[in-house]
């Protein structure tokens, strides 16, 4: 099956924020949206015409979910290997589950980029508190470790700058191993290419977006990257080599490590990306609506920039600050991903800032109390 015409329906596993976008452009292209997620009153369920209630584990949602939709797509990779082994068996899931299936493991990535000889920042897998005492010889400090599963926005990894804190990091994460050791980079930015490729191996890039984190949460993405030629080509060229190489389908984020003149695979993410967002005002074709092009069969778009842009989270912290001040920022396009509770740190919406002046605006950005440095500490609560 290698077209998807519109008003069939479009199966969504995981009804967060990607799914919602993803799911108002699929509704502009004419298709009905069914989403399987735990959350009674989830994001992308408020814009669609169906949702299943069910944990991602759950094989009766699932199968309620299979028996609804033409063609099967997700926004979340930690489905369980057992319900996308069933889903690719039992319906048709274009993009599959084997990269679901690497992308939930750090090691698993990492041993893949090897094989497909893409450049990643040196890594031990870690297995024992003997085995982290070896990593750490070998590779030196500073360095990360990090669970090969479940983290993410900061979540299960601990920065290692003495060898004093190997006990506590080992007390704290060796339950939730396998981990890994990886080096830690003085690294000059970190930069993400969204690549697509469809169902009838059309393959389309992005343009490589510059991003900002702090605490570990994508703060801000900043388009065109500030870099050479050189490193804009070789992060392309990375990106489109895994694409390629996994012979995959669907939307895939590639976050990688700037060093030097050196570019470095980080993590990879096989659905649309916060750091795509800026695409939504920002591109000739957003990154939704080319992953709903992708897998249902559609000539893919045009990825052109129309505009320098900076692309801003909003936290939970940031939502009402925003809502008071935003009549004194430049203006911009408010994304509100419908969350009940704005709590700390979590991700509310983000706001995008088209400009032909980009340094301009990122200092009114910097200057605006929204986004201080202060409101991002660990909520006392």
């Amino acid at each position: 099956m290698m077209w998807i015409a519109p008003g069939k329906t479009i199966g969504i596993l995981g009804g967060g924020q990607l799914g919602r976008m993803m799911a108002l452009s699929a509704r502009e292209m004419g298709y009905r949206i069914a989403v399987l997620d735990p959350g009674e009153d989830s994001p992308c369920g408020m814009v669609s015409d169906k949702q299943v209630t069910a944990s991602y584990d759950d094989r009766s949602g699932a199968e309620i979910l299979a028996s609804e939709c033409d063609v099967l797509t997700y926004e979340f990779e930690n489905v369980t290997a057992e319900t996308a082994t069933f889903l690719e068996e039992t319906m048709y899931l274009p993009q599959g589950s084997r990269l679901l299936q690497v992308s939930q493991d750090r090691l698993k990535e990492k041993e893949m980029a090897a094989d497909f000889g893409i450049p990643v920042v040196p890594y031990k897998a870690v297995y024992t508190f003997s085995g982290l005492q070896e990593a750490v010889q070998e590779l030196g400090l500073p360095a990360v470790l990090k669970t090969t599963r479940g983290g993410y926005d900061g979540k299960g990894q601990l920065i290692l700058r003495d060898s004093g804190e190997l006990y506590s990091a080992w007390e704290e994460l060796g339950s939730k191993g396998p981990l890994v050791l990886e080096k830690m980079l003085a690294f000059d930015k970190e930069v993400s290419v969204i690549v697509t490729r469809s169902v009838h191996g059309e393959m389309t890039t992005f343009p490589t977006a510059e991003n900002e984190h702090r605490h570990g949460i994508l703060h801000r993405t900043i388009v065109p990257a500030r870099i050479s030629s050189e490193i804009e080509e070789k992060a392309q060229s990375l990106a489109e080599r895994l694409a390629e190489s996994l012979e995959m389908v669907g939307t895939l984020a590639v976050e990688m490590f700037v060093d030097g003149s050196d570019v470095y695979m980080n993590e990879i993410a096989p659905r649309p990306h916060n750091s795509g967002h800026f695409t939504i005002n920002a591109c000739d074709t957003s990154q939704f609506e080319q992953h709903i092009r992708a897998v249902c069969g559609w000539p893919l778009g045009s990825t052109k920039l129309l505009s320098p842009v900076v692309m801003v989270n909003l936290l939970g912290q940031h939502v009402e600050p925003y809502l008071r001040s935003h009549s004194m920022l430049p203006p911009a396009h408010i994304h509100l991903y419908g969350k009940k509770e704005a709590k700390h740190n979590r991700k509310m919406g983000h706001v995008t800032f088209l400009s032909e002046d980009p340094e301009a605006l990122l200092e009114e950005i910097d200057a605006s109390p929204v986004w201080n440095e202060s409101v991002l500490q660990e909520d006392p609560s």
